[in-house]
């Protein structure tokens, strides 16, 4: 029997680190395959996840950085040439960053690795998905969202201002849940369901790291943050929990929560759409 007909298999992507990693770990020990995109290597010094890779019950595709749409290109045409199905994808990589800066595309990084990389992501491996046990897509968004005053499409790209955590990162979260709010009839058709979930407050801190967080934030992320293996049972059970027949909804602490400017979920899905259509798409026909 082939390696990828045994058990479920999902793809996470930012699974080596903090939420990713615990989220690799619960799967693993529960007898998943995981599929992992990552930039950076698994921690060398974790001895269940090392038997994992080697029993290629862990399989690792690396990209540079998601905003860069070339080496992301090369690694999800890896995957789809080498693996035959994902049961669950876990939109999971992000972070905040300490200042505003922007991707090659020439916009806003947040936005660009949290609201647009993920849409591509999952267009891109949908066949996968479509092939999958489970079709179900888990998209990490975050409570933060709930600070956002504006929105627009030009705000998203090009910010005005920059705040930490509650600024572009808040706004690209929000982002992300109404575009999968918009994306799910859609999604639906194939029988693929989708949701956004926030993690809660995790402590996610990482030495030698630049945080994007307000100075008042680390200390007390320190003090009362869960450990982020919390942040991995809110996914798991925001994919296979009790909402795990809806689609399209934004999980808050295990129930479904109401998003604002939901008028402007359709201008998002279409601006990441075609985003994706010409520069993503258009740059691979470029090259060919």
């Amino acid at each position: 029997m082939n390696e990828n007909q045994r058990g479920n298999i999902a793809l996470i992507t930012g699974a080596s680190a903090g939420i990713g990693l615990e989220l690799t770990r619960k799967l693993l020990s529960e007898d998943w395959q995981v599929v992992a995109l990552n930039r950076s290597d698994f921690p060398a010094d974790d001895a269940s996840i090392q038997i994992a890779i080697k029993s290629r019950r862990l399989r690792m595709y690396k990209v540079t950085d998601l905003a860069d749409y070339a080496s992301l290109r090369r690694a999800v045409e890896e995957i789809k040439n080498k693996e035959q199905r994902i049961d669950v994808l876990f939109n999971n990589a992000g972070g905040s960053f300490h200042e505003l800066s922007y991707s090659k595309q020439g916009r806003e990084k947040h936005y660009e690795v949290m609201t647009v990389a993920p849409y591509i992501i999952l267009m891109e491996l949908k066949e996968l998905i479509n092939g999958g046990r489970l079709k179900t897509v888990i998209n990490t968004s975050s409570s933060a969202l709930k600070f956002t005053k504006e929105f627009s499409i030009e705000i998203l790209e090009r910010p005005k201002t920059f705040r930490k955590l509650i600024g572009p990162y808040a706004t690209s979260k929000l982002a992300l849940s109404l575009w999968t709010q918009a994306i799910a009839p859609q999604l639906a058709k194939d029988g693929i369901k989708i949701r956004s979930v926030d993690p809660g407050s995790n402590n996610t801190l990482r030495k030698g790291k630049k945080s994007g967080l307000p100075l008042l934030v680390k200390p007390l992320m320190k003090l009362f943050f869960s450990p982020p293996t919390q942040g991995a049972n809110r996914l798991y059970e925001g994919a296979f929990g009790e909402h795990r027949h809806e689609t399209g909804v934004f999980l808050l602490k295990g129930q479904v929560a109401d998003l604002h400017f939901k008028d402007q979920a359709q201008n998002v899905l279409d601006r990441i759409n075609a985003i994706y259509k010409h520069e993503f798409l258009g740059e691979a026909r470029l090259n060919d």
